[in-house]
């Protein structure tokens, strides 16, 4: 790809939105942008980014087309409707949604018979980082392909892994999610049982961020988060934990790995949403332990 390859982005939401500005800010071509909503388009208007009139539109005028969207169906049906139809062959899609691992290698396969080329790129860290052009992407496409791609990718994250062919971007992301989502919970865990032992929180994660039980999640969700009990609403909520476990689940079973202690991790969300605390960052899950909501969990 060339600097004034004409990038094409996709889904300007909470994460889209500033990885397409950045793009826009920063790529000496063209940059067309297209989302449904009209507000989320407006908030581009101080960039060079143009306004597509629909995704076909698009297509036909992109040479590397750039997606985040919620999910799989959602990159299933842009990829073989609008994309299959009218992007021109040699075109490359590259995917920065999070989806199972083998509906990135199926839309793949699907775009390969059309002459246009796949890279699955799920996105990793915060808005804050999208919007600073700091995330941490996982890419999964051929050798080629991801050297054709990194010049753009370098637009919007600092860290960028190539993980291997298609779908291995998405391994890797659903990897770092499911460990996040699992030390969120045996954190919340622990402090509750500190708490009851006597030992302030606070006291407690100083001490275990000086030692080998730290880790990020000690150092950002149980600090900023779990400590003061702030979860926000519009930040990752246990539903879209769920989302993701389920794609983990997906892939435990084509692979046929059993995942025991993702399973008890699966539940504390369940329950999270069940209980009322769906909606609001997903570190909430503490509620549950402090409740002792799990004691009736005995399965």
């Amino acid at each position: 790809m060339s600097s004034m390859d004409t990038i094409g982005f996709i889904g300007l939401g909470v994460m889209g939105g500033p990885m397409c500005r950045n793009m826009a800010l920063k790529h000496p071509g063209r940059v067309i942008a297209f989302d449904l909503s009209a507000s989320a388009l407006d908030a581009l208007s101080d960039t060079k980014a143009e306004r597509a009139a629909s995704i076909a539109g698009l297509a036909a005028e992109a040479d590397m087309i750039f997606l985040s969207l919620p999910g799989g169906p959602q990159v299933e049906k842009v990829c073989g409707g609008d994309i299959a139809a009218h992007a021109r062959p040699g075109t490359i899609v590259v995917d920065l949604s999070t989806t199972p691992v083998s509906v990135a290698r199926q839309v793949a396969a699907g775009l390969a018979e059309k002459g246009l080329s796949f890279a699955d790129a799920p996105v990793a860290r915060t808005r804050e980082a999208a919007q600073k052009g700091q995330l941490s992407i996982m890419v999964g496409a051929s050798q080629e392909i991801f050297g054709r791609i990194r010049p753009m990718l370098d637009y919007i994250a600092t860290d960028i892994t190539h993980g291997g062919e298609v779908g291995c971007g998405q391994v890797l992301k659903l990897v770092n999610n499911m460990l996040v989502f699992e030390n969120v919970v045996t954190v919340a865990e622990m402090m509750v049982l500190g708490e009851k032992a006597g030992v302030a929180p606070e006291t407690l994660l100083d001490a275990v961020s000086k030692g080998s039980g730290d880790s990020f999640v000690v150092r950002n969700h149980a600090r900023k988060s779990m400590l003061p009990r702030d979860f926000p609403e519009r930040s990752f909520p246990p539903e879209y934990v769920l989302k993701d476990i389920d794609y983990v689940f997906q892939l435990a079973q084509e692979t046929g790995v059993p995942l025991k202690a993702a399973e008890t991790v699966r539940r504390y969300y369940e329950a999270a949403v069940a209980r009322g605390l769906g909606g609001r960052y997903f570190p909430g899950v503490i509620r549950l332990v402090e409740e002792g909501a799990m004691a009736e969990d005995e399965t």
